[in-house]
């Protein structure tokens, strides 16, 4: 088993809380606790809170609250896991063997990526085509997969484009899936996170091998919490379980709590109308900075996600802009090259607005040295 460096996730850990002006971060700005908790029962309810080991899978409640997010499926189809991360690597570990394929939606987030490079298995692409809104050929998946592919990779709504696959996308995935006994692992941690009113589909829906990994980090403004989770059929969630074991056996009994509240009817609603309202005033200050920049930089409007992953016309490696921009701006990006997509660069617009304008202001003025 040899690591691979994680790319993404050491610049952004080295830098992100050294700069100013933080651009990296795919999520909205995070709720505090006190907005969480409110100031009722709840508040002397977690100051009593026993700080002992809590079910290891998840509380029931926990699991029936993220259970309910998904047609029909029940708590056991639910294991709680720390973060969207612990998710993707526990499913990784359990069903790839060395030699096996794992076909990948690229960009992408990178961390399946590694784990299966980690694991002995093999890469495949599945690329997104900017001239088309980062859509998903099915033409391609027919063409990549066969009888040694494992997992069929996606992330739905998409990290970086913000992208979004319509069920009738997804039902093709899963159709071709089907046809050679696949998995169809799919990471929906900025569903519920969409510009526009209509919720993403989720790959749970009919197909007997899918996989959701999903979390409190994105759509709910919780990344602090670290709660993340596995939705599938019950015998692979018990399989899954038993690999848990051996990894961080369960949250804290505190963010489970917190979880539990998060996800109850009222506060989701609230907390995700939260989001929403933070990406459709954002958004626009964003796009208006894109079209005073249209000499250097193209884009695909996001449908989710407060993400934006922007191509720029200049000849310089994206890695050298964002250090360049940490060191002369103190303003951090992530660079395409993270993505394996070099020339472009992923901005983060979910922070609050004076924060936006005064960030993008800096980078604009990195570019315009860089073009003089």
């Amino acid at each position: 088993m040899k690591l691979e460096t994680f790319h993404l996730e050491r610049f952004q850990s080295t830098w992100e809380h050294v700069v100013k002006y933080n651009l990296a971060e795919s999520g909205v700005q995070p709720i505090t606790l006190q907005e969480l908790l409110g100031d009722g029962e709840r508040v002397d309810e977690i100051i009593q809170l026993p700080l002992g080991y809590i079910q290891t899978n998840g509380s029931l409640s926990l699991r029936r609250n993220i259970a309910s997010l998904y047609q029909d499926a029940e708590e056991g189809n639910v294991l709680v896991t720390s973060g969207s991360s612990e998710a993707n690597l526990l499913v990784v570990w359990s069903l790839l063997d060395e030699g096996d394929e794992a076909l990948i939606m690229l960009p992408n987030y990178m961390q399946i990526w590694g784990l299966v490079k980690m694991m002995g298995g093999n890469t495949i692409p599945l690329w997104l085509s900017e001239d088309d809104g980062w859509g998903l050929e099915l033409g391609e998946v027919e063409e990549k997969v066969s009888s040694r592919t494992k997992i069929i990779a996606l992330c739905n709504p998409n990290n970086p484009t913000g992208a979004v696959l319509d069920e009738t996308a997804l039902r093709g995935v899963c159709e071709i899936a089907k046809d050679f006994g696949s998995w169809v692992l799919c990471d929906e941690v900025y569903r519920g996170a969409e510009l526009g009113e209509s919720l993403t589909p989720s790959i749970w829906d009919g197909y007997d091998k899918a996989i959701v990994s999903s979390g409190l980090s994105k759509a709910f403004g919780l990344p602090g919490l670290r709660i993340g989770w596995i939705v599938a059929q019950s015998d692979l969630i018990n399989r899954l379980w038993s690999y848990h074991d051996y990894t961080t056996i369960c949250i804290s009994a505190m963010s489970d709590f917190m979880a539990k509240l998060a996800l109850e009817e009222g506060n989701r609603t609230r907390l995700m109308s939260r989001t929403k309202k933070i990406l459709n005033e954002n958004w626009p200050i964003l796009e208006r900075w894109y079209e005073d920049h249209s000499d250097v930089f193209s884009y695909v409007k996001p449908k989710a996600g407060a993400i934006s992953f922007a191509k720029y016309d200049m000849n310089v490696n994206s890695t050298v802009i964002a250090e360049r921009l940490v060191k002369e701006e103190s303003v951090l990006v992530i660079p395409g090259d993270h993505f394996l997509m070099d020339g472009h660069m992923r901005i983060g617009y979910g922070s609050n607005a004076r924060h936006l304008e005064t960030s993008l202001a800096l980078v604009a003025d990195l570019f315009n040295r860089m073009q003089r």
